[in-house]
């Protein structure tokens, strides 16, 4: 075998070898490079729609989801809850929600596309702690005459059974509502408005 024949080979199996070395090099540079394109996964987060299975709630039952960093309470009323809502108007500092942060196409009492269903930001307006929970009507030690809805511990705000304010407490407005839409008669989707929707 001549001294040719070695060195062709020899290159050969150089060239193959940087060339299958150089491709993974390649590879690997270019892997962070297309992952930069793609959204963080705190990212997607901030900004994805939430979708929620509201066939399993029972009545009187609220569920917290987080959307945007923030926690969403979706509350299955009872029949009872809706027609209590007038019951506290006089109480409360904005009844018709007229400067509350909703939706165009969230109005009434209920504050709901559906007014069985309350999709309600459940941070209070004052300083953004999550009120409770405290749907039982009756006397409470921080109200005689209360009606159910949401009491915040940290200052004392209340709301009621729709997020609206009551009067001479230290949250301003009304609990927020999210855009959100029903997707059919069991999933709600939060984050998106109904169709037509402004």
């Amino acid at each position: 075998m001549s001294s040719d024949d070695v060195n062709k080979g020899r290159r050969r199996f150089l060239v193959a070898t940087t060339t299958v070395v150089g491709g993974v090099g390649v590879g690997f540079a270019a892997v962070p490079f297309i992952k930069s394109w793609m959204p963080s996964a705190r990212a997607q987060a901030i900004g994805v729609p939430v979708e929620v299975n509201v066939q399993k709630l029972k009545e009187g039952q609220l569920l917290k989801v987080q959307w945007r960093g923030q926690t969403i309470g979706v509350l299955r009323r009872t029949d009872e809850m809706v027609t209590g809502l007038s019951k506290v108007d006089d109480f409360l500092a904005d009844p018709e929600s007229q400067n509350a942060e909703q939706p165009e196409y969230i109005n009434g009492e209920p504050r709901a596309l559906n007014p069985e269903f309350l999709v309600v930001n459940m941070h209070c307006t004052h300083l953004g702690c999550v009120p409770q929970m405290i749907p039982q009507v009756g006397p409470q030690p921080f109200d005689a005459n209360w009606n159910g809805g949401f009491y915040c511990p940290c200052h004392k705000s209340k709301f009621d059974l729709s997020g609206r304010v009551f009067k001479g407490v230290p949250a301003p407005t009304n609990l927020r509502i999210p855009p959100y839409s029903f997707l059919d008669d069991d999933t709600l989707i939060i984050g998106v408005s109904p169709k037509g929707a402004v």
